[in-house]
């Protein structure tokens, strides 16, 4: 993301002072206001740029201070139009407006900076907060009108310095053949009445198990609780998923059988009692939490059901990024329990990047010390720089770190609910907060004489002169894969995780090491230069044998590696261990069915991350207020994510457009091989823009049980795999009929699911009511069911919808939560 930094110097020269400075931070007006993502003309060679404003108002009676404003842009800036500022980017997306010579801001004057930035700004979301003021000596401080709010009835982050999007023609699309559109109430409408109502629960367990019977019988009556006798499994092994259940007097038998599936349960409710059989704690567990889903929905008197369940694939992830923003234990922990209830069985940590280092590793203090926190210091001797409009105070929640107790808490949790953890630390590009921390260590034992200690971990080599941008736009994020000291490095890291896996009693079996790689690093490393002189490599190859040789030290260790898919691509699979794990990340209409089935075809535990359909930073809708990144789509609802078809991926091109919106065909050009297989599905949440946990909710929830469905059940719209067959827009051998029977029954079950979603305070996506005005009349509808709809005119009190009313202006309407403690974002139709 973004962070801005504006120069203004206010009135002539007066000796600056702190308390000059802290007035002028809190009375500094700043907003910001995309113009138009389809400008007349963009710079030369540049196919896609956008135009903005940035308004600085300076108070009346503002102290005379040189002053500079330092903002986060994650669009690199192109040019700026200002009589007064030059604008100057600093690293990554921080940038600083400074005063042209000559130049000086006056009290009481607004000062406009049009701005050129690369690419698009879809959504008022983008705009990172928290733009600082600075003055040479001083303290720099936030400006006040850029730092978030909190909408009182969503309880979701505002950004109160951005303005409202309003032009659809200007702002919705960047492209003259980009298709996209914004989803209007009334667009929303159409879009929900097509899909349909949803259909009233009888089994409300999700995901949607096997096979589900009602078989004769009286009804069971809870009331009195469950006496628990378990036969072949620990009661620890499946405490967790007891722990939800009343406990008394009506017989609840879980006892262990072979002949069931791993993971797999039977669960049948009927002769007064409940019986689970399963062929590992897993299964059981799983079970429990199926009883527990079916309660929830008929309350304390079952009717008799008999439930066949078992996964359609092993691997069933989701990937929470702490590394761009902190995100707190308590959070995690609380994911884990979730993940548990919707039969997740892996989550992927994402722990270490350019903007943050997340776990403490002994020996190495700098890590935790300087590389968790982001706040003022340019010189990031005590800190990394405020890229991604990071709070600079040292407690707030977007900085921290987990400490080793921290980690071995959450692996104990993890395993105790059947979840395996992988930790990763993305190298050896996206290393920004390790270089940056083993610097401040390199110069703490230099300046004490200890020059071997200094040279021991350090993660870059003086004399390499390279000049290389990221795709982040820094340029000095990538460890030298040359210098020994990397691998030391390395090796020290790993040994802490393995440590603490080892103090959990759950052994590190995969470890991910990003395999992220940075074009153009190292082609004046003399390091470099000379291992290449000495293998005859190439520049291209470096990265490569870098991933070769960190996942040959792993295997030594029984350590299986991971890594994303264009980084593993890149290697020679000769070269490489027996068991990798490879997370997909390229675009379905973008090469991905082709990487996917190619990676698989290799050998390799081959796990869907598809940004398409999986990359949960994505927004929920086109919409430009939503949050979120939009570089992989436009938006991503929970419907789509549950029409995915992970086993025949090219049969997605009748569901999903390409990123313009456009329906567009896949091909299968590198067919699945006789024997190969996808391993499964992981949802992916990246945290540029989430900086708060209830924003991970948000961008979660919903959708991850739509992925958990998609992971454990076979969809009945998904054709048979035939290598080679590839599939258009609307391709006829998709069934949308049964795709929307089956959404109809998704989106009735989430009624229940979502009233347990509200007792786990969880703050869940609200989708915004569809309405229109019709004849004079208001109709309106809503997403899923169980979710009131309220309505209102003039700013009245809010009036629950409960069919078609006469209305004669302008109506706000909003949804609202099962348990009416939250509200969705309020929309507005008119006649």
């Amino acid at each position: 993301m973004m962070t801005l930094w504006a120069s203004a110097a206010i009135l002539a020269a007066a000796p600056a002072a702190q308390a000059d400075l802290d007035r002028l931070a809190a009375t500094l007006g700043y907003r910001y206001t995309i113009l138009t993502n389809r400008p007349a003309s963009c710079p030369t060679g540049v196919p896609r740029c956008f135009e903005a404003d940035i308004a600085i108002a300076v108070p009346d009676s503002a102290p005379s201070l040189p002053v500079e404003i330092r903002y986060s842009l994650v669009n690199p800036v192109l040019k700026i139009d200002s009589e007064v500022f030059d604008n100057r980017t600093i690293n990554g997306d921080l940038n600083v407006l400074t005063l042209k010579p000559g130049q000086s801001l006056k009290s009481g004057q607004t000062y406009h900076v049009k701005l050129t930035g690369l690419g698009a700004f879809f959504s008022r979301n983008h705009m990172m907060p928290n733009a600082m003021l600075a003055a040479k000596g001083l303290t720099p401080r936030v400006i006040a009108a850029t730092r978030t709010g909190t909408d009182a009835d969503t309880g979701l982050e505002t950004l109160p310095f951005v303005a409202l999007m309003t032009d659809e023609a200007a702002l919705a699309r960047s492209a003259p053949d980009d298709q996209t559109v914004w989803r209007t109430p009334e667009r929303a409408f159409a879009l929900y009445a097509e899909r349909g109502a949803a259909t009233p629960v009888d089994v409300a367990i999700l995901p949607k198990p096997m096979t589900a019977t009602r078989p004769a019988g009286a009804p069971i009556d809870l009331s009195k609780g469950l006496r628990v006798a378990i036969q072949g499994f620990t009661r620890a092994a499946i405490a967790p998923a007891l722990a939800g259940l009343p406990v008394g007097t009506v017989p609840l038998t879980i006892r262990k059988q072979s002949g069931i599936a791993p993971e797999g349960y039977r669960l049948t409710i009927a002769d007064g009692g409940v019986t689970i059989a399963a062929a590992d704690a897993a299964g059981a567990s799983y079970a429990l939490r199926s009883l527990a889903q079916q309660m929830a929905a008929e309350g304390t008197t079952l009717r008799p059901l008999i439930v066949e369940d078992a996964p359609r694939y092993g691997f069933r992830g989701l990937h929470i990024d702490l590394a761009r923003n902190f995100h707190s234990k308590a959070e995690i922990l609380k994911l884990i329990e979730l993940m548990a209830a919707y039969k997740l069985n892996t989550l992927h940590l994402h722990l270490g990047d350019d903007e943050g280092w997340r776990l403490q590793i002994a020996g190495l203090p700098e890590l935790t010390e300087v590389g968790a926190y982001r706040c003022f210091d340019l010189t990031e001797k005590s800190c990394l720089s405020p890229q991604l409009g990071a709070d600079p105070a040292r407690d707030a929640t977007t900085n921290g770190y987990l400490t080793a107790a921290d980690y071995t808490d959450i692996l104990r949790a993890a395993t105790a609910r059947q979840i395996a953890v992988i930790p990763s630390f993305d190298m050896p590009g996206h290393s920004r907060a390790a270089i940056r921390s083993m610097e401040v260590r390199y110069q703490r034992l230099m300046a004490k004489g200890d020059k071997a200690g200094a040279e021991r971990f350090r993660l870059v080599e003086p004399g390499d002169t390279t000049r290389y941008s990221s795709v982040q736009h820094y340029d000095d994020n990538t460890l030298n894969v040359c210098i020994p000291s990397t691998y030391r490095f390395i090796d020290a890291v790993i040994d802490t995780i393995a440590g603490l896996h080892k103090a959990a009693g759950v052994p590190l079996t995969t470890y991910h090491i990003g395999a992220d790689e940075t074009a153009g690093a190292w082609v004046q490393s003399p390091a470099c230069k000379g291992m290449m002189a000495k293998t005859g490599m190439q520049p291209k190859q470096l990265g490569a044998y870098f991933i070769e040789r960190i996942s040959a030290d792993l295997a030594r260790r029984g350590i299986a590696v991971a890594g994303w898919s264009d980084g593993l691509g890149h290697t020679d699979p000769a070269k490489m261990p027996a068991n990798v794990q490879t997370n997909i990340w390229s675009n379905l209409h973008a090469g991905g069915v082709a990487e996917a089935h190619g990676q698989a075809n290799r050998g390799w535990k081959t796990v869907l991350s598809i940004p398409d359909l999986g990359y949960f930073d994505m927004p929920y809708a086109a919409d430009p207020n939503e949050t979120g990144y939009d570089w992989a789509s436009r938006g991503v609802d929970s419907f789509q994510v549950f029409g995915f078809m992970p086993g025949n991926l090219a049969a997605n091109a009748a569901l999903i457009p390409n990123i313009l919106t456009q329906p567009k065909a896949i091909a299968d050009s590198m067919p699945l091989q006789s024997g190969r297989s996808i391993a499964g599905i992981q949802a992916q949440l990246w945290s540029e823009t989430v900086r708060r946990d209830s924003q991970v909710d948000y961008m979660l929830f919903p959708r991850l049980l739509a992925l958990a469905e998609r992971a454990w059940s076979k969809p009945d719209w998904e054709p048979a795999y035939v290598a080679g067959t590839g599939y258009e827009p609307n391709d006829p051998r998709v069934d949308r009929t049964k795709l929307l029977a089956g959404w109809r029954d998704f989106a009735g079950r989430m009624g229940v699911q979502m009233r347990l979603l509200d007792r786990a305070g969880v703050t869940y996506r609200l989708a915004p009511p569809g309405a229109r005005v019709s004849g004079g009349k208001l109709e309106a509808n809503a997403e899923f069911a169980g979710t009131p709809i309220e309505y209102r005119t003039g700013g009245s009190s809010w009036t629950r919808y409960t069919g078609p009313v006469a209305v004669t202006g302008a109506v706000e309407l909003r949804i609202r939560t099962p348990d009416g403690r939250r509200a969705s974002r309020t929309v507005t139709v008119s006649p």
